[in-house]
């Protein structure tokens, strides 16, 4: 069960920079069956590993990567196919963030102290990323809908999602960024409180 855990981590890291010729070749589809087969291995492995209590730090590292470089890489990719402000702005400052909560944990590391995770069920680094997921989500599913598109096609539910879709993603866009700074916000002050450990 250890190696199928690490092995959909290890899927979720291949599937990030897969999603990046994908969508260079405006294989929408493809990319969009890829992300969600990524982002629900995400749920499914870490419900595994706690199921049958084969967590380790290989997995754990594993699966903190494959979080990250799916959501970086493929709203890398976003920003690059709709290059306007209220999408630039919060990918760019949301990516700062994980820059800057993985310095904090590579400074604690180097003096041999870990930053946790939030264990909670609904803990705003968890909201953060499933907001992010279903960003993501809308907006590769707007593109790939875009294909079907004719002079002929006139289908009220192809019609209602092209107008929702934009709408959800781009909320959830916003979202995300408070998600993303409220929970920065957490993590710095346990950073502080990590920090008294030092100077004692």
């Amino acid at each position: 069960m250890k190696f199928f855990v690490n092995f959909l981590s290890a899927f979720r890291i291949t599937a990030a920079f897969a999603i990046i010729p994908t969508l260079m070749f405006g294989l929408y589809w493809t990319t969009f069956i890829l992300y969600v087969l990524a982002a629900i291995s995400d749920w499914f492995d870490g419900y595994l590993a706690r199921k049958y209590n084969v967590c380790s730090k290989l997995g754990g590292v594993m699966d903190h990567i494959g979080d990250k470089l799916l959501v970086v890489n493929t709203l890398i990719m976003l920003t690059v196919m709709m290059p306007v402000w209220f999408i630039v702005v919060p990918v760019i400052i949301m990516i700062a963030r994980e820059l800057y909560i993985s310095g904090l944990r590579e400074f604690l590391g180097t003096q041999k102290i870990e930053m946790p995770v939030p264990k909670a069920r609904f803990s705003m680094g968890k909201i953060k990323t499933t907001l992010q997921m279903i960003t993501i989500a809308a907006f590769l599913l707007l593109f790939a809908i875009g294909t079907l598109i004719t002079p002929e096609s006139n289908s009220q539910t192809m019609m209602f999602l092209i107008y929702i879709l934009p709408q959800i993603g781009i909320w959830g866009t916003w979202l995300s960024l408070i998600a993303s700074l409220w929970s920065a916000t957490q993590y710095t002050f346990t950073f502080a409180e990590k920090l008294k450990q030092i100077k004692k």
